[in-house]
């Protein structure tokens, strides 16, 4: 009995290991290597020399480009683009000879994007559309849609569904303030508590 096609392409220089858990439609390039028991959803692009962790979830119509390691303890949602050699990291006290180390958690939210060579403190929550900018270090959760860049990253505006910054307030109500975006149209609200954020931390 034949053994049925895989679903997913697997570069011949790639490692996946046995355990590890590959949706449909998804491309593994090569000197990628994926640890058992991660999970990485459909239609997604692993790029050259990626390192995905033990028990790394990773959604669908992810996008992780060359050279980033998603360790143990980060979770990725639908939708987010990891830009180049992005890091993440998993320990606050990182000590080469402390044996009882614990991981700390990090969630990437569904449509984040997140530039190249970022750091990603780990502990924090990057919200749902956020953009950091390259080359920025994360020490504080990200608000949804907001733009952070810089080191230590500070919010500095906030982004529309498909990227571009918004300048356009057209109302407010109890919800929130709702911006439009001058370049695909598009209303987009911001929690009031993340505008207030932003008034502070601007000029910073």
């Amino acid at each position: 009995m034949s053994e049925e096609p895989k679903k997913y392409f697997v570069h011949p220089l790639a490692v996946v290991e046995e355990g590890a858990e590959i949706g449909e439609g998804t491309r593994i390039w090569h000197f990628a290597h994926v640890r058992k028991g991660a999970k990485i959803g459909r239609n997604c692009n692993i790029g050259k020399d990626v390192y995905i962790d033990v028990d790394v979830e990773i959604g669908n119509n992810v996008k992780i480009q060359n050279g980033v390691s998603v360790y143990h303890g980060v979770k990725v949602e639908d939708d987010v683009f990891l830009g180049p050699h992005m890091t993440f990291t998993n320990d606050l006290y990182p000590r080469a000879f402390n044996e009882d180390w614990e991981v700390v958690p990090t969630l990437v939210k569904k449509g984040a994007s997140i530039g190249a060579h970022a750091t990603i403190v780990c502990g924090t929550t990057i919200g749902e559309y956020a953009m950091v900018g390259a080359g920025s270090v994360v020490t504080k959760d990200v608000p949804p849609f907001g733009l952070v860049y810089g080191n230590p990253a500070r919010l500095k505006g906030f982004v529309c569904y498909c990227g571009r910054k918004l300048e356009e307030k057209i109302g407010e109500d109890e919800g929130g303030i709702i911006f439009k975006c001058s370049h695909c149209g598009r209303e987009v609200k911001i929690r009031k508590e993340d505008y207030e954020r932003y008034l502070r931390e601007k000029d910073l």
